[in-house]
C-alpha cells in the first residue's frame, strides 16, 4: 500500500485549558500512530478568531499536523474528530508534490524574512 502525505488542521473549543488542549492533541497523535502514520511536522497556532461563529464560539485553538501514512488512516482519524466534543472543526487534506515542497520550505524558514531583508532585496 502506498503512503501519501496529509495535513490535518483542527480547531478545538476555546473553553479548554492548556493541559486539556495538550491531552486532546496527544489523543489524535495516538490515533495517527495506531494507524501506522508518521508525523512529519506539527504546529500549534494558538487561540485565533474564527471567521464566523461555530457552536456560538468566536475563537478556537488551532492545531496543524502534517503526516504520511496509508489512505486507511483518514477514516479512523476523522471518526475520532467527530466523536470528540472538544473539536469544533477539522479539515484533512492530501498534499500534492507542490504542497509538500512548499511546506518543507516553510519549515526551513524561507518565508520568514524580515522587512529589512525584503527592502535590501528590492533595491
Amino acid at each position: 500500500m502506498t503512503s501519501k502525505n496529509y495535513e490535518v488542521l483542527f480547531i478545538m473549543t476555546p473553553l479548554l485549558n492548556e493541559v486539556q488542549m495538550q491531552e486532546t492533541v496527544e489523543k489524535f497523535r495516538q490515533v495517527l500512530k495506531e494507524n501506522s502514520a508518521d508525523i512529519i511536522h506539527e504546529e500549534n497556532w494558538g487561540l485565533k478568531k474564527l471567521a464566523y461563529p461555530i457552536q456560538k464560539k468566536n475563537t478556537g485553538f488551532y492545531h496543524l499536523i502534517e503526516f504520511t501514512g496509508p489512505s486507511t488512516v483518514v477514516d479512523p482519524l476523522e471518526l475520532a474528530f467527530r466523536r470528540d466534543e472538544k473539536i469544533i472543526r477539522f479539515l484533512t487534506t492530501v498534499l500534492d508534490k507542490h504542497a509538500i515542497a512548499y511546506n518543507e520550505r516553510r519549515r526551513n524558514g524561507e518565508f520568514k524574512s524580515s522587512k529589512k531583508e525584503k527592502e535590501a532585496q528590492a533595491s
